[in-house]
């Protein structure tokens, strides 16, 4: 067996929709400092860093296991992220949701060149465990709820395109770069 120290992060190809393991339930993670586990870790975060993404989930890079990445920061894709220090989520649940509800923009690495208003709650509570084994409680406010809501989707089958509640409210990349740049 490797040794963690050993292991080198790799970019991974994402997974695209139409793929059946996006529509999957994500199956729970016992043992989360095993060295396979250790290495999905750093292949999601690298992963997410090279595609410009804010989070991604396992699901998305072929592994159908409860994590994701949230990895908020600034970039071409989302230039008013907030900053965050790359954090792996494994066996979240979500146990309370805002009544406020805010629509937003997301994209998904799994849909490119697709943008949709999504509406979710301003707000969660969610319970879950971090890379060294701990259970935490957290809240969550505005955007990282946002992009928390969003990752946990993929866990339990589902991308954002099912979270719009309009058509209309779907954009090409193109379309709503033109939108949000003029």
């Amino acid at each position: 067996m490797n040794n963690v120290t050993d292991l080198k992060p790799k970019i991974r190809p994402i997974v695209q929709l139409g793929n059946p393991i996006l529509r999957q339930q994500a199956q729970p993670i016992s043992d989360i400092t095993s060295n396979a586990i250790q290495q999905l870790v750093m292949d999601l975060i690298a992963t997410a860093k090279d595609a410009g993404g804010v989070g991604i989930a396992a699901p998305q890079i072929g592994e159908s296991l409860q994590l994701f990445i949230m990895a908020s920061s600034p970039n071409k894709r989302y230039p008013n992220a907030p900053e965050m220090e790359p954090t792996a989520i494994f066996n979240p649940k979500i146990i309370e949701t805002d009544d406020e509800i805010s629509k937003d923009w997301e994209g998904c690495l799994s849909v490119p060149s697709i943008r949709g208003l999504v509406p979710r709650a301003s707000r969660i509570i969610a319970t879950f465990e971090t890379i060294d084994g701990q259970k935490h409680r957290k809240q969550y406010d505005g955007f990282l709820a946002r992009v928390f809501q969003h990752e946990y989707d993929h866990l339990i089958g589902l991308t954002f395109l099912d979270q719009v509640t309009d058509n209309k409210d779907l954009f090409s990349e193109h379309e709503f770069y033109q939108l949000t740049t003029d």
